[in-house]
């Protein structure tokens, strides 16, 4: 089998990437950021749907309207990041689809009245979107901290409820208050002090089916 990658980018993208809980003192530059969207956006999602948004905070002041919603154990890894992206989803991602699909660009039609597809839709493909933004940023060098232990519907009233303003945006963000927090990735240059060995894994046997 003739591999598309070197060993070496495999291993920078699987076989030595750790999920970091501490972090060097290094900022993450908005170049860096931009190249990292850049990338991810390019992974497939249905129909083109492109449901994720993706909020990288990184001031104090947006650090600390995230504390309270953190679980304890997520606290300090988190305040100590230089960013925490929000990954999210946008529960009227279909009314930018005739732009994302032009083969059809009625297909926004299938989603306006079936709210539970939407949220399906919208909730897998953003978690596919937010797994793409991991191995990009690994490609460019960085260190991926995901997690889930937060309250979703306090950090949704708080980043995304009808009316807010993004404090230090030149614009109203989000303020219909239609998009859903998914899960929280720290990004940044990690340091090694906090990780214990590689948890086990599922072997083939176990956890896959050839038919």
């Amino acid at each position: 089998m003739e591999k598309r990658v070197d060993d070496r980018a495999l291993d920078v993208l699987f076989r030595e990437a750790r999920s970091y809980y501490s972090w060097q003192d290094r900022p993450v530059s908005d170049d860096t950021l931009r190249e990292l969207y850049e990338m991810c956006k390019l992974g497939p999602t249905a129909a083109n749907s492109n449901p994720a948004r993706f909020v990288f905070v990184r001031s104090r002041e947006a650090r600390e309207r995230l504390r309270p919603v953190l679980a304890p154990g997520n606290v300090e890894k988190t305040m100590t990041a230089p960013v925490t992206v929000i990954v999210a989803y946008d529960l009227l991602f279909y009314h930018k689809m005739a732009k994302l699909f032009p083969p059809n660009p009625a297909m926004g039609d299938l989603y306006a009245n079936n709210p539970q597809l939407v949220e399906t839709t919208a909730r897998r493909n953003s978690s596919l979107q937010g797994a793409y933004l991991m191995m990009a940023a690994r490609a460019l060098g960085l260190d991926c901290g995901p997690m889930s232990g937060f309250d979703n519907a306090r950090l949704d009233e708080e980043f995304f409820g009808a009316g807010r303003e993004c404090e230090g945006c030149d614009q109203e963000f989000f303020p219909e208050g239609h998009v859903k927090s998914n899960f929280l990735v720290n990004l940044g240059y990690g340091t090694r002090e906090k990780l214990f060995p590689r948890l086990p894994r599922l072997a083939f046997e176990e956890a896959c089916t050839l038919m």
